[in-house]
């Protein structure tokens, strides 16, 4: 009811009649009316005017209450109109609100019979709001709970209670028009006298709700599920696994991580990380976990420059040092970091790779000094194939050259030994070849300069492949030490005999020299190239041999693709000047 309705109702409690003014002036009219009505009758016809004065007042009285009672009538039957109109918009606008309910509202007499059945509600049981009016309720209650049901609705009209929240402890269930049962959440209120109770259900369907939270438990059974078998494969890693919360207290010890530092896990639980790690490690441990915590990288190797360090807890007062590898992860959880790291002890495999590399350096020595055996060996055979040899085969044409100024008479013999002068020169210059492959003698006696030239000059006109050589290092060259200088050479010759073999090329280039404190060698050619796939092949000997006389030295070997497609072989050296 609005603000213009109420004060235009007039009832008896606000009408003018009602005023204490009006009604005093009226209570002392009546007692004057009263009191001449008993004088006039006392007096009787002895005073007929007093009479008719009388009879005249009450007349006029009568007729005055008579306006009163209409006026009274008229403004209750006014207002009781405006309350009815008043009570039926306030039921029009809670009809309303009901039936835009978002949830399903039934109402219910005393009988079980629907009274109220709203929108929600058609919706949710699949009935029209006509076919449910008048119908029992247990329609929509599955047969097995209808007695029950009964049985508490009548309970709770006798407890008195306004409201309260149905099936605390069981699920509810409803029952659609098309026979599908469907689980609901409900609370229930009454209203109204004995004899005319109203019982109000409000409900709704939570068959979704339900379902989730059958996914959740599902959910959660599997969850705890993994967790389990999480905890089993990390207590079952062969590898340690340790977590450790914001302040580096140990949250997780499997039993890999017991057996590599020697200490129990419920020992280790809540205990410093510092513990495991070597004293001179510590600060620098904290602030690298520090520093991958801000990263936000998930999980990253430790240690990839240096070798890290553990602690074994040996006793209470010692512990020994061994060698680990390790990764790291970060996770948050609950507001909270934790980090994760897995180790192996690696101690055999350090010993192994300590042992391998020992092994690896002196077959390296063995290798170097098989090789320097054999640059001796070639040196001895090359100088004796030049100066014996050499020698001999210089006597021998000087004696057939006599012969032939003797026997010029017998053209016969004359051609035979012709015959002979000419293999005899071609045996001085195969001797000569073979003791230049042996060991060039210009290398010991001229130094690597000139001999890489005249190595280059060699293979051009042996090939038929255009080759440009460029040398730098003012002369520095010369004043390498002989392996130096052999290894070079060495590398050079190869990078020559497989460019002729293999590369088809028609263009070499070759750079030698000394720079920035190295001795380099950069030899390329525009050939068909090399395949990664090649140069892995064991049957490379030739490059692998190079790699191992350039490794001996301490310098780098490479071989790859050029820019001109071909193959391009790069060779560093530390110079060693001749002693």
């Amino acid at each position: 009811m609005d603000a213009g309705n109420r004060n235009r109702l007039i009832s008896v409690n606000k009408g003018l009649f009602r005023h204490p003014a009006v009604v005093g002036a009226g209570a002392a009219a009546l007692v004057a009316l009263l009191i001449s009505n008993a004088v006039a009758f006392m007096r009787g016809l002895d005073s007929p005017w007093l009479l008719g004065t009388v009879i005249v007042a009450d007349m006029l009285v009568i007729g005055v209450g008579v306006l009163v009672a209409a006026r009274e009538v008229r403004t209750a039957e006014h207002g009781t109109a405006l309350v009815r109109n008043a009570l039926e918009e306030s039921e029009a606008r809670l009809a309303a609100i009901v039936d835009s309910a978002m949830d399903a509202i039934v109402t219910v007499d005393e009988g079980q019979r629907i009274v109220l059945f709203n929108r929600a509600a058609e919706q949710l049981f699949r009935v029209g709001r006509r076919d449910a009016i008048g119908t029992p309720l247990e329609r929509f209650l599955p047969e097995r709970f209808r007695r029950s049901h009964q049985a508490h609705i009548e309970h709770f009209a006798r407890t008195g209670v306004t409201s309260r929240r149905m099936g605390d402890v069981t699920t509810l269930w409803g029952l659609r028009a098309d026979g599908n049962e469907f689980p609901i959440e409900a609370s229930i209120s009454q209203a109204g006298l004995p004899g005319q109770r109203y019982f109000t259900v409000i409900l709704r369907d939570i068959t979704l709700r339900k379902q989730a939270e059958v996914d959740a438990e599902r959910m959660r059974t599997a969850l705890t599920s993994t967790q389990a078998r999480l905890a089993a494969i990390v207590d079952s890693a062969m590898d340690a696994v340790i977590t450790v919360d914001e302040d580096q207290k140990i949250v997780l010890f499997n039993r890999a991580a017991e057996q590599v530092f020697g200490v129990p896990r419920e020992e280790a639980i809540g205990s410093l990380l510092d513990r495991f790690i070597p004293t001179r490690f510590r600060g620098a441990h904290r602030h690298h976990v520090e520093q991958f915590g801000k990263t936000g990288v998930t999980s990253r190797r430790m240690g990839d420059v240096t070798t890290l360090w553990a602690l074994r807890a040996t006793d209470k007062n010692e512990g020994s040092e061994f060698p680990i590898e390790a990764s790291i992860s970060q996770a948050a959880e609950g507001g909270r970091h934790f980090y994760t790291v897995i180790l192996r002890d690696i101690t055999v495999r350090k010993q192994y790779e300590d042992d391998l590399r020992r092994s690896q350096q002196e077959l390296r020595e063995l290798s170097a000094r098989v090789l320097e055996a054999r640059e001796e060996e070639k040196t001895l055979i090359a100088r004796e194939l030049h100066d014996e040899l050499g020698q001999l085969l210089t006597a021998l044409k000087m004696d057939l050259s006599w012969l032939r100024e003797r026997v010029v008479a017998d053209a016969e013999v004359a051609r035979k030994a012709g015959e002979m002068d000419a293999m005899l020169d071609q045996t001085v210059s195969a001797t000569r070849r073979i003791s230049a492959s042996l060991r060039p003698l210009m290398l010991d006696d001229l130094g690597l300069a000139d001999a890489a030239a005249w190595l280059v000059d060699e293979f051009a006109k042996r090939s038929s492949i255009s080759c440009t050589y460029r040398e730098f290092g003012d002369g520095a060259l010369d004043q390498l030490a002989k392996p130096v200088a052999t290894t070079m050479y060495r590398a050079l010759q190869e990078s020559l005999t497989n460019i002729g073999r293999h590369s088809s090329a028609k263009n070499a280039w070759v750079v030698l020299g000394v720079e920035g404190g190295m001795v380099s060698l950069e030899v390329e050619d525009d050939g068909r190239g090399i395949a990664p796939a090649d140069i892995a092949k064991s049957r490379s000997l030739g490059l692998k041999g190079m790699r191992e006389r350039v490794t001996y030295l301490g310098g780098s070997f490479e071989v790859g693709r050029a820019a001109r497609g071909g193959t391009r072989v790069r060779v560093s050296v530390p110079p060693q000047e001749k002693p």
